[in-house]
């Protein structure tokens, strides 16, 4: 039988001198042969050498080591050993020296914090409470429908533009005003204050939790985000906010009695605080609290019992874990966050006083209620019952719906509307935005809530619009919509995939992307820098030849050059010297290969002749999924028309009874729809594990299941029928499986367990694409397993029964977490129940502040 003892050079040992040698190496030599023992079954060699490097010499990449990470940590007599340490030591030897001194962990995994069983009879209560939230989503859309078709008829019967235009002012203002309080009454009708506090989930106090949040993420004030118009309406929800707060980002807080802002604070976008989190089927709110003139970076997440100091900062995709505190005047980031001297407020101040945010947010109001509801209320009435259709020469409203014409003209007509959209929205975005970026000066400050500030805005909102980002993403085609909008590529090397769809920015003007870098999906440009009285916008230059990973947000004067390695989720660094040839990983970032060998195996296909036709074939089949994809869109878009069409001009019974199942059944028939789409692209088989090059049409027909849309599925959060709209499109849901958010790239891949917790945010991602090499696994949640806010979970993942994944963590692929176990951070790492901080209650720390 071959030995399995690592390869260990002996010239010049003698019988003599070995035993003093092994003593001498004793204990790191015995955790080395383990060490090399368990790696070598992992890797099917029969010797791994100690010196060997895991990535360079042995051919390993990162999914291997996680196997071996998993066997090691199974071994109750090794220490615990994360992807981390094995990217820090990549070698048998510094490995067994690093950890020579660790603890192992106990035997028996410790398990969770005793927590409050789930109530007798859960599926019955689980089927009362999707009955009673669909009973008041029909009577929400009843009484919503009501009102707009009675709103829209009155509008309609006005002689004349000019009284299209009064009554249009004054019925979209009523109404707008009425969907923003309906949520404030609401709240305080069921709710009263929000207090720190469990509940089981699909409870009677779970219904009333989920009727307050869904009011409040449907109420048109999330529009104003970014306006002094938005702070004020938190405050009227009972949020404590001070004087001069700046709030950019669009996930909306639900339980606003426990969020206390202090005067100054930023809080950029894409930050959650929500002041509540789902924890193994409960519902636990929480407290946040933030001193004077603290600063919440982009993409980060503030957990429950989190607080700032005055003066704090909390850096760009970081996070605080439940009870952590930042002490006043303490700049930290990262996952888990630590201590910084890095300044993320970068932007000298201006004056910005209490007028000019008056000033702006009743500019705000009135450009809404004067121009652009008006706009969108107005016409569609001069459209239906003032141009005459085609086919049955009178207005749409006028004709008959058991007329032929009617269907003929109301193809027509979203036929020209759709498509008119794409054509004129092509023009608008690649003309208007030019014209406005001259107002707008690089590297200069300029106060906030000004001039400048609301044409930043306009151009920041009209060149992010996501459904083009749709259209051209993951084709060769995004690169000419880029150039378009004002993107700086340089010159040029098309892969047919140089950028994801889930592509966002500050500035097209500003955003430089070097030749032949390619970018994954959730890539966040940011080119301004914020404080709470100023901004400027410039430059942000990522290098030639990178590949960034999924969910970046890349600042201005990142730290990192050519031919980098940015990995999911990961810190991109703001100081030190610039990283070239490299790839960094983590939260804060630490230094990894730039590649692997087994990523590298269809290298060969990324140049000469063999690259140019198999780019040109990617080339053709991404157009054909653009213009199927078009074409199944309008026949949405007719088909939601054709019905609203029908049911705004029927006064008898039967319009009455479709206003009340209209916004229901415009839910329900967009996601049988579009689940019906995406089975007959797959023609109803499941996915297979896959390991392919970007030129292999198998990884084109997986970007076109990416185009599918998603956007409905926001509609079932936090119900029942969010699990049946997921076994629909083929993933093996449990029973009782709590959904808040949750994302799934590839659902057939997807298990999860019974009584899982899928918290806002939360993404179960079965791929992972590296350079020019797509990968794709199962990823499985156990029993009663919970991901928290924002957290990432990878391919070739197996997380136990109630295991948690906490917020903002990033589960690498072919992690194997064990039952009941907690991982955070990122990339995740086990962390004992003994080592998390106790959660604060609101008076702590506001006490560990001061």
């Amino acid at each position: 039988m071959a030995s399995k003892s690592t390869d260990i050079p002996t010239d010049g040992l003698t019988e003599t001198t070995m035993p003093a040698l092994r003593e001498e190496r004793d204990p790191t030599h015995a955790l080395e042969e383990i060490f090399a023992e368990v790696l070598a079954e992992v890797v099917g060699v029969e010797q791994v050498p100690v010196e060997s490097h895991f990535f360079n010499d042995l051919g390993a990449d990162s999914l291997v080591m996680a196997h071996f990470c998993a066997r090691v940590r199974k071994r109750p007599d090794l220490p615990s050993v994360s992807m981390k340490d094995i990217y820090q030591h990549s070698t048998v030897r510094s490995l067994a020296a690093a950890l020579e001194h660790a603890t192992p962990e106990p035997a028996t995994p410790v398990g969770p914090a005793p927590v409050e069983a789930p109530p007798q009879g859960s599926s019955l209560r689980y089927a009362l409470c999707g009955t009673l939230q669909l009973l008041f989503f029909l009577g929400y859309s009843y009484l919503t429908a009501l009102a707009t078709t009675r709103g829209y008829d009155w509008v309609s019967n006005g002689s004349g533009a000019i009284s299209v235009y009064g009554r249009a002012v004054l019925f979209g203002s009523a109404e707008c005003i009425g969907l923003s309080l309906f949520p404030i009454v609401a709240k305080w009708v069921l709710i009263g204050r929000w207090k720190p506090r469990e509940f089981p989930i699909w409870g009677l106090t779970y219904l009333r939790f989920w009727i307050v949040k869904v009011l409040l993420h449907a109420n048109p004030m999330v529009l104003f985000v970014g306006s002094p118009v938005y702070v004020l309406y938190l405050r009227a929800l009972g949020a404590k906010i001070g004087k001069h707060v700046t709030i950019l980002s669009h996930h909306v807080p639900v339980c606003t009695d426990l969020l206390t802002i202090g005067t100054g604070s930023v809080l950029r976008k894409d930050s959650f605080f929500l002041c509540y989190r789902a924890h193994a089927g409960r519902i636990q709110t929480g407290t946040v609290t933030l001193g004077r003139n603290a600063f919440v970076g982009e993409r980060t997440v503030l957990d429950i019992d989190t607080a700032m100091g005055d003066g704090a900062q909390l850096g760009h995709t970081s996070t605080l874990q439940r009870g952590e505190t930042v002490p006043s005047g303490q700049r930290w980031h990262g996952s888990p966050a630590e201590r910084t001297e890095l300044n993320y407020v970068r932007v000298a101040p201006a004056h910005c006083g209490t007028p000019r945010r008056i000033a702006f947010g009743l500019v705000s109001l009135l450009r809404t209620f004067l121009v652009g509801l008006p706009l969108v209320i107005g016409g569609a009435a001069l459209l239906l019952t003032e141009v005459p259709m085609p086919v049955g020469h009178k207005a749409l409203s006028e004709e008959s719906v058991t007329s032929p014409a009617f269907y003929l003209d109301t193809l027509i007509f979203s036929l020209a509307l759709f498509f008119g959209f794409v054509i004129l929205g092509l023009v608008v975005l690649c003309t208007v935005p030019r014209l406005l970026r001259r107002v707008i000066k690089p590297d200069t400050v300029y106060p906030l809530y000004g001039f400048q500030y609301g044409v930043h805005r306009a151009i920041a909102r009209m060149t992010n619009l996501k459904f083009f980002i749709w259209l051209f993403g993951d084709s060769s085609y995004i690169v000419h919509y880029l150039q378009g909008l004002g993107y700086d590529l340089s010159r040029v090397e098309q892969t047919g995939s140089n950028f994801g769809s889930g592509l966002q920015h500050e500035s097209p003007f500003l955003s430089f992307v070097g030749s032949g870098t390619m970018v994954a999906d959730g890539l966040s440009i940011l080119n301004a820098e914020i404080s709470h009285t100023s901004f400027s916008v410039s430059r942000t230059e990522i290098g030639r030849q990178n590949f960034l990973g999924n969910f970046i947000a890349y600042p201005v004067g990142g730290r990192t050059g050519d031919n980098c390695l940015l990995a999911t989720k990961v810190m991109v660094p703001l100081d030190g010297e610039i990283r070239e040839g490299v790839g960094l990983l983590g939260s804060p970032s630490f230094e990894i290969p730039r590649t692997v060998e087994r990523d590298a195996r269809f290298d060969h296909l990324r140049d000469g002749d063999e690259l140019r036709r198999r780019l040109a074939a990617k080339n053709r089949y991404n157009l054909r999924s653009i213009g199927l994809l078009l074409l199944l869109r309008w026949l949405h878009f007719f088909a939601l028309t054709l019905l609203s069409v029908a049911t705004f001009y029927r006064d008898d019974a039967l319009g009455q009874l479709l206003d009340a199942v209209f916004l229901v059944f415009s839910v329900g028939f967009t996601a049988a729809y579009f689940g019906l789409i995406e089975r007959c692209l797959m023609r109803f088989r499941p996915l297979q594990p896959k390991v392919c090059s970007i030129y292999d049409p198998y990884f084109w027909h997986h970007e076109r299941l990416w185009k599918v849309p998603e956007t409905h599925f926001n509609a079932f959060n936090g119900t029942p029928f969010k699990n049946v709209l997921w076994r629909m499109l083929g993933v093996r849901v449990g029973r009782r499986v709590f959904d808040d958010g949750c994302f799934i790239t590839e659902r057939t891949l997807a298990t999860i367990g019974d009584d899982s917790t899928l918290n806002a945010g939360s993404k179960i991602q079965c791929h992972s694409q590296e350079d020019g090499t797509f990968k794709s696994d199962h990823s499985t949640l156990g029993t009663g397993s919970t991901l928290g806010v924002g957290a990432l979970v990878h391919y070739g993942v197996t997380m136990g029964e109630g295991a948690v994944l906490a917020a903002d963590s990033f589960l690498m692929k072919g992690e194997d977490v064990p039952h009941n176990a907690v991982w955070a951070g990122n990339p995740a790492a086990e962390t004992p129940h003994h080592r998390q901080r106790a959660p604060q209650t609101g008076t702590a720390a506001a006490a560990t502040l001061r």
